[in-house]
């Protein structure tokens, strides 16, 4: 039985937060006796995509660093209150309800919080720097079950799909869909929670699962689900960025100041330290620290960098008409909406640069140990993390890593190479794997995130055969 619309429209209006009123509670971010000013920071632990601004942030004690050596000559005591939120619909909640100074999510309730805050100047929000982003999109994706005989998006025809209703991987969902010669009507549209979703994708209780970073992903490697569509294949940029308060940043653009020098320094760290962050957010938040490595490692799906690049802004300009006709947002002036000023008067004359860049910020280099050479195509590079190790072992291709993995004879926790037909960053063991005896000795084992896209580069391939890791680990 199809969905009634009036029940989606009902999840629209409750996981996005639609409020009618905000009630502005006093003394949000302004002195609470005259010596102490409390910061309001609202963040999303679970989601990786946002560590740099919220779980690690909060881990590393930068902002309240900076904030006690702001207060010393003002004679003010500055005290962060840090709210966890499950995604960014309560989060904007909270906003509406002046109980969240900053706060940090995903693009599609980035533009729900600031259409939603239109109408309230104490509340009004802006856009102020992003976290992470991919460029691509393929932070949102579509799994099914491991023994789901979907093979591509049109064998969901009919079928129940678990989403988060008016999120970036919804619209990921029907963009996708729109590709296969489909749209939303032709499946039983199911809204949850991610963590609710996961947990009926496992049960049996739904045919697929369109989420975001981190748990489609999760699922893959837990074994639980494969992947059947990844979200990049609309190349339709998605990120998760910085909201404020625009009364309480213009009234206080030094403790803004503060909190983005703050998130800039562990953004540095980051990519400094990518394995390191990955194992101290897999402490806090629980997720498997390959689960977080696999997209906050180097060349991972995230790129975390602060500016705000035109490909986002333009992304959320897409993103508006499929918001606005789900009924979740009025329009929104993005002109308005996004200032870069902070962030610009942050990184002064580099910023136009760093903004057009879209180098990775954490690109996997070093030397290959099996076939020889410098690892430095990121088209082609590999890792593997052994267990009982603290650093990785890299490689040219995913052939070399296969053969880097035969000889060690050591117990793996996770090996990440790029899928063929992609690029974006996959699990080797959950990947399908085609053997082209025509290329060279160290690329005739090519990994595909989508086991459709490997049936169809072996049959574009005559002699190719399709395996699984064993195999390919067999073959190498």
């Amino acid at each position: 039985m199809r969905t009634p619309h009036w029940k989606i429209r009902r999840s629209v209006t409750l996981l996005l937060g639609v409020a009618t009123a905000a009630t502005v509670v006093a003394g949000c971010g302004t002195p609470n006796d005259g010596k102490t000013i409390t910061v309001n920071i609202g963040y999303q632990s679970k989601t990786i995509n946002t560590v740099t601004a919220g779980t690690l942030l909060r881990d590393r004690g930068t902002f309240e660093a900076k904030l006690a050596e702001l207060g010393k000559p003002k004679g003010v005591t500055y005290k962060v209150e840090w709210k966890d939120f499950a995604a960014g619909p309560p989060l904007t909640a909270q906003m509406l309800a002046g109980q969240v100074d900053i706060g940090s999510m995903g693009d599609a309730p980035i533009l729900v919080n600031g259409s939603k805050t239109r109408g309230h100047d104490d509340v009004r929000s802006e856009l102020i720097a992003v976290t992470g982003y991919n460029l691509r999109g393929s932070l949102n994706q579509i799994v099914v079950p491991v023994n789901s005989p979907a093979i591509t998006l049109t064998d969901l025809r009919g079928q129940v799909v678990s989403t988060s209703v008016g999120s970036a991987a919804h619209g990921m969902l029907a963009t996708g869909l729109s590709g296969a010669g489909l749209t939303l009507d032709d499946v039983k549209l199911l809204g949850q929670d991610p963590a609710v979703g996961a947990s009926a994708l496992q049960g049996d209780q739904v045919s697929a699962l369109a989420q975001f970073v981190p748990w489609p992903q999760k699922l893959v490697f837990d074994g639980k689900a494969r992947l059947l569509y990844d979200g990049g294949s609309a190349n339709i940029p998605t990120f998760h960025a910085v909201v404020a308060n625009k009364r309480f940043d213009t009234n206080n653009p030094d403790i803004v100041n503060a909190f983005l020098a703050a998130q800039r320094e562990t953004t540095d760290y980051l990519n400094r330290n990518p394995l390191a962050a990955a194992q101290r957010v897999a402490e806090i938040t629980g997720i498997p620290a390959e689960v977080v490595y696999l997209y906050n490692g180097p060349n991972g799906l995230v790129s975390f960098d602060p500016t705000i690049k035109s490909q986002e802004v333009d992304a959320l300009r897409t993103l508006l008409p499929f918001l606005k006709g789900l009924g979740a947002l009025a329009d929104l002036d993005l002109g308005e909406f996004v200032n870069d000023t902070y962030v610009r008067a942050l990184y002064g004359a580099d910023y136009d640069a760093q903004r057009a860049s879209t180098t990775a910020p954490s690109p996997l280099v070093g030397t290959d140990t099996v076939c020889g050479g410098a690892v430095d195509n990121p088209a082609t590079a590999s890792e593997v993390w052994f267990k009982g190790e603290q650093t990785t072992a890299v490689a040219k291709t995913p052939a070399c890593l296969l053969r880097l993995i035969a000889q060690r004879d050591s117990e793996t926790r996770a090996a990440y190479v790029p899928d063929t037909a992609s690029g974006i960053r996959i699990f080797a063991a959950t990947a399908t794997w085609v053997r082209d005896p025509a290329a060279g000795p160290d690329e005739q084992l090519r990994p595909f995130a989508i086991e459709a896209d490997a049936k169809s580069y072996a049959n574009a391939h005559p002699g190719s055969a399709v395996l699984d890791y064993q195999a390919a680990l067999l073959a190498r």
